[in-house]
């Protein structure tokens, strides 16, 4: 495969991945941290975010985001969402027209309520937005174990041509042209996954995570549904898959701020020692403006919402959700 590869954001997924592209084509990564990109040059590993893991040897890590994007076919932003627009608009004026830009993150921007999508299109238009999206867990896919993810694309053939470049060994990447419903997906479960934690800190059981994650699955859908999301979507890789593996792994950047959170703990706390973004602290706010929006019923996420804000603590939060009344399977709430 002739095509270059430019991946922005040096963390333990964007790393992962350009592991992995590295495996099919010529792939840079950009980090911030001379540190980080001259290991990964010399010593072919990343051992803040990925601790223990080896990388494709032939990966080149830059410091400056012109390097990693000028000569690029495909641009892979692995940015957290309040920064991702900051670092498309430093990278834009190197990129190549209609090259396809593939967002990693899962989250929403506060202020705008857009997803990373419709960031890239409104930044870049012209240029083709898709979005890599499942349940990843980069330790234990940068370790060679099994998982699978979804690349969607409005265009079905970059889609394709995008899948061949993601794909390799043990990690299958499946095509969706749902582009709203799977990056909607991966940034919703992040509120859910928070309140198993809360759940899990405050030593409650399988039973009530398998209902936390139920319902939890349940709102997510009326709300990605509401927006322009299909079903099916929700039920597959980028919805249930991905909520799944991020209510229960010990991994979950989410799962551990609930968990934390249910301990009894700060969230100022939690946070400030924690080296990667949990993305659902501040997509709950976001989430919430958007189920007002569509007057959609969210019980789970307006309790986390509450917890992240401040204006509750994890326990009265969860006692809240126990209270919500319940209804037919059917309904919402």
């Amino acid at each position: 495969m002739n095509l270059k590869v430019g991946l922005l954001g040096g963390g333990s997924w964007g790393t992962t991945v350009a592991s992995l592209v590295a495996r099919n084509t010529a792939a840079k990564l950009w980090a911030r941290n001379i540190d980080t990109v001259n290991e990964i040059n010399e010593q072919h590993s990343n051992t803040k975010y990925l601790p223990g893991a080896k990388l494709t040897k032939s990966l080149a890590a830059c410091d400056t985001i012109e390097e990693t994007v000028r000569d690029a076919d495909v641009v892979v932003m692995g940015i957290p969402a309040q920064n991702f627009r900051h670092v498309l608009d430093e990278a834009k004026q190197y990129i190549r027209p209609w090259v396809p830009i593939v967002s990693l993150s899962k989250g929403l921007e506060k202020g705008t309520l857009l997803r990373m999508t419709e960031i890239i299109e409104s930044v870049m238009p012209g240029h083709p937005a898709g979005v890599l999206t499942g349940p990843n867990l980069a330790r234990e896919i940068i370790a060679g174990q099994a998982a699978a993810s979804v690349i969607a694309t409005v265009d079905d053939n970059i889609s394709v041509a995008l899948q061949k470049i993601f794909s390799t060994g043990l990690f299958r990447v499946y095509t969706n042209e749902d582009v709203v419903g799977c990056e909607l997906g991966g940034a919703l479960k992040n509120i859910v996954a928070i309140a198993a934690g809360m759940g899990d800190g405050m030593g409650a059981g399988d039973n009530t995570r398998a209902a936390v994650i139920t319902r939890g699955l349940a709102e997510l859908t009326r709300l990605g549904t509401a927006i322009g999301g299909r079903r099916r979507t929700f039920a597959g890789l980028a919805g249930m898959g991905d909520l799944v593996a991020t209510c229960n792994s010990t991994q979950s950047r989410n799962r551990h701020v609930g968990f934390q959170l249910g301990q009894g703990r700060a969230l100022e706390d939690i946070i400030k020692e924690m080296s990667m973004v949990a993305e659902g602290v501040k997509s709950a706010p976001v989430v919430m403006e958007l189920a007002a929006k569509y007057d959609i019923e969210m019980p789970i996420s307006y309790e986390v919402n509450r917890v992240v804000n401040g204006e509750a603590g994890a326990q009265e939060a969860f006692r809240g959700l126990l209270r919500t009344e319940s209804k037919s399977e059917s309904d919402p709430g």
